[in-house]
């Protein structure tokens, strides 16, 4: 049986294109190479496209890359790769785009992927745009009737009244992930200092309240009514809060993190936990993949801290953490992956 042409988008324009290529690296380690014929296509911060050897932490220095873009016309159905002046195609059976934040995960690459025509894993152009900002999130959620945390947007040209809030509040980028501009707002003096770091990452910021509670992970794989949820996680914190991706060596650990799988409680919150992962994912029109974070407050119920459609698949991400202890490696994850990537498509 021929193996399946995947191309295996990774690096980005985003603050989190280390991450990607640390999540790409994982993907290479686990790709059944019986199965699939791998092509992967790095993006450098630039912003330009290269064919490449793979993931290596050198990979835009190393002298084996040839520059190449996916073709958005639908003859091509793959990538034109550029050779001593001349374009060659490669056709593509599927593509999984490990890019995480703007311009990856926030339904441009998606929306480039529907007009390319080839089958892609991840959510689609509108579950990518809505999970991306945490403004849409909320409002979905509300609407379908799930608790969130009370949010205020603030823009650019929004005048804030620091005396209007009951502290502490978290102050966030509406559109960025990994924590990355997130701040825990303990008074009025600090708010304005919080709105600035924000800013530096997006021009929508969101003022959210601090919800009392344990904050709660779980992963779900599937499409429409066949979903399922891996093993809850729990983030045990000693101090401050929870920062992914800003230690300076993360697979060594964190400063003030960590994580218990399965988590520590108990049948019963796992059971509302994984439930409302559910709808919450199929209320946002979520497909293939995507991790629901939730706080469980003491009274047994949940609230809406996030969702992330493209997770990290790090050696220390969450993601594949909370699979593995369902019974499921990531290997086992990209296959079913990819099986329901080609079934939307022959559907």
């Amino acid at each position: 049986m021929d193996r399946l042409k995947i191309g295996i988008l990774f690096g980005g324009l985003s603050e989190e294109h280390p991450i990607s290529i640390k999540s790409a690296l994982e993907v290479q380690k686990h790709l059944d190479l019986g199965k699939y014929e791998p092509y992967y296509i790095g993006i450098t911060q630039g912003g330009a496209w290269m064919l490449c050897d793979g993931p290596a932490a050198d990979w835009e220095t190393s002298g084996n890359c040839r520059p190449a873009v996916l073709s958005p016309d639908r003859g091509v159905h793959g990538l034109l790769v550029l050779d001593e002046g001349k374009y060659e195609t490669i056709a593509l059976d599927l593509v999984l785009p490990v890019l995480h934040g703007k311009l990856g995960e926030d339904g441009a690459m998606q929306g480039l992927l529907e007009i390319s025509g080839i089958p892609y894993i991840g959510c689609d152009v509108p579950s990518s745009a809505m999970c991306m900002d945490k403004s849409l999130t909320y409002s979905v959620i509300k609407a379908a009737g799930i608790p969130t945390p009370n949010f205020w947007i603030v823009t650019e040209d929004t005048d804030v009244d620091a005396d209007a809030f009951d502290y502490p509040v978290f102050v966030k980028p509406a559109r960025s992930g990994s924590s990355f501009g997130v701040s825990k707002v303990s008074g009025k003096e600090e708010l304005a200092a919080a709105l600035a770091e924000a800013r530096q990452f997006d021009s929508k910021v969101l003022i959210e309240e601090a919800v009392i509670g344990s904050e709660i992970g779980c992963s779900i794989l599937g499409n429409d009514d066949e979903l399922l949820a891996g093993e809850c996680d729990r983030v045990a914190l000693t101090h401050g809060f929870f920062k992914i991706h800003q230690e300076e060596s993360p697979e060594t650990g964190s400063e003030n993190s960590s994580f218990i799988v399965p988590a520590d409680i108990s049948a019963e919150s796992r059971a509302v936990v994984q439930d409302t992962a559910k709808a919450i994912y199929r209320a946002l029109g979520c497909r293939g993949l995507a991790r629901v974070d939730l706080f469980l407050k003491e009274d047994g119920s949940v609230v809406l801290n996030e969702v992330n459609t493209l997770p990290g698949l790090t050696s220390y991400s969450r993601y594949p953490r909370m699979m593995a202890a369902a019974g499921l490696s990531l290997g086992d994850v990209i296959d079913r992956l990819a099986t329901l990537a080609l079934a939307r498509r022959n559907g």
